[in-house]
């Protein structure tokens, strides 16, 4: 009979869930995993990394298309060919799968697939393909995730009304497309979409797109994808929504509190997240506020032996900070059990980048200049545009900025944002910038290699000083 006593057991094969157990492994500790679907979870399976193999398709075609800005020919009509599309993103998710079952076995974590069900706080049962087993740990990461919100009005059918899930293996291709939310979610399958030539309208509640990120970052994104055919609607709201054998028809109430009815052939839903907490034997041991996980900055609920991590606790909800946390949480659990060499930190929030896979690119951390001025910074903010930066203007990719904000009296960086090409790969520079409390004149004497578009990452920290060079 397989073992069922560990030091550790994960519920939850994720991001966080995943990482979670190779630390623990690496400190020594004899750890199981619990999966009732898939290894390496939402992100690797259904979520970061596959839409990412989609947009990069929807990326390439765009270039084709454009491939006369370069000087280029390319005979005949481009076409999407939808299913080769698909194929290329899910045959990207199962060389990641693949990967996540190697570390499994190279940190020799078992591995119980099934749906796992909390019978303590370090006692749980897993239905599976074995049957019923019954597993015990000294701790328990609960690392169950979230999934995509429903519409109360119109839950989705997968035929007609979508989840990103359905929207990554669609069985046709939408003509009209609804897009309701402009999160990240939301704009990338926008973007995706409207980049495959489908007509796309982005409804969002709020009086902006990507109403998280800074609002020059916003008006920008909002003008570029209108620019690209996109009908944005901002401070609107889906009130009802009916589905059809032809497709959906909305009433949509707009900015001026008007209602129009429109016909579409298909619509995702990206209103946010639930998370998976309900029948996984948590209600009488945790604290949970909306169904998410109430911890301490290590990851600890209110039982001993229990910790959570990941989109099954507060936000913000992205894979990295699953990760991030999952190794914090590991740690803490290893120097309970007498490891006196790690040390582990608690996350600072203020240091976890967000990146937004849309043409153009949008990633950033920390504050926005209207959030430092509420925490009541005297602030300076700059902003450079690529268009005065040599490599973007010889990439065909002018279009975007950096900026910039810093704390006027200590120098801070309190934020960067950025929108444009390739911007995802050059936030970390800020990132590592923040995690070593830097100020203006460290980012000042750093030497920024020529030509890149990360020169105007030096540009805009410059401008936030009035010095910019090249502007």
């Amino acid at each position: 009979m397989a073992d069922t006593k560990y030091d550790v057991i994960v519920l939850g094969s994720g991001p966080g869930g995943y990482v979670a157990a190779i630390r623990c492994a690496q400190l020594g500790l004899k750890t199981a995993i619990v999966e009732r679907e898939l290894l390496g979870g939402i992100c690797l399976n259904w979520g970061c990394i596959p839409t990412k193999a989609l947009l990069r398709s929807a990326e390439i075609l765009h270039y084709a298309r454009h491939a006369k800005d370069y000087g280029l020919k390319i005979a005949g009509e481009i076409e999407a060919d939808l299913e080769a599309v698909v194929k290329r993103s899910r045959g990207v998710a199962k060389q990641l799968n693949q990967g996540v079952t190697h570390l499994m076995k190279k940190n020799k974590i078992a591995v119980h697939m099934g749906e796992g069900t909390l019978t303590g706080p370090t006692s749980l049962t897993v239905k599976g393909e074995k049957g019923e087993e019954k597993l015990t740990a000294k701790h328990v990461i609960v690392a169950t995730g979230a999934r995509a919100r429903d519409l109360p009005f119109a839950p989705a059918d997968g035929e007609r009304v979508w989840t990103y899930r359905h929207a990554m293996t669609p069985k046709e291709m939408p003509k009209k497309l609804l897009v309701i939310g402009s999160g990240a979610i939301g704009i990338e399958f926008a973007s995706f979409y409207n980049d495959m030539g489908v007509d796309v309208t982005v409804v969002e509640m709020l009086d902006r797109v990507v109403p998280v990120e800074d609002e020059d970052v916003s008006a920008f994104l909002e003008k570029s994808l209108t620019k690209q055919g996109m009908t944005i609607m901002t401070g609107a709201g889906v009130e009802d929504l009916k589905v059809t054998d032809k497709g959906v028809k909305a009433k949509i109430q707009d900015s001026k509190g008007k209602v129009n009815e429109t016909e579409f052939s298909h619509c995702i839903t990206a209103i946010g997240i639930v998370p998976n907490t309900e029948n996984v034997g948590l209600d009488k041991l945790v604290e949970m506020d909306r169904g998410f996980i109430q911890i301490d900055d290590y990851g600890r609920t209110k039982s001993k032996g229990l910790w959570a991590i990941g989109d099954c606790t507060p936000g913000p909800w992205l894979a990295h900070k699953a990760s991030h946390e999952g190794v914090t949480t590991a740690e803490a659990i290893a120097k309970e059990l007498g490891n006196k060499e790690v040390h582990p930190h608690p996350l600072d929030r203020a240091n976890i980048p967000g990146c937004t896979y849309c043409h153009p690119q949008i990633a950033s951390v920390g504050l926005t200049e209207a959030k430092a001025k509420e925490a009541g910074h005297d602030v300076k903010a700059g902003t450079f545009p690529f268009i005065g930066n040599g490599k973007a203007i010889a990439l065909g990719e002018a279009e975007g900025f950096v900026k910039t904000v810093f704390d006027a009296k200590t120098s801070e960086l309190l934020g960067a944002h950025m929108i444009g090409a390739e911007v995802t790969e050059m936030i970390q520079g800020f990132v590592v910038g923040k995690t070593l409390e830097t100020t203006e004149a460290e980012l000042m004497q750093t030497v920024f290699p020529h030509p890149t578009i990360s020169e105007s990452m030096h540009e805009s920290v410059l401008a936030s000083y009035g010095r910019a060079l090249h502007i």
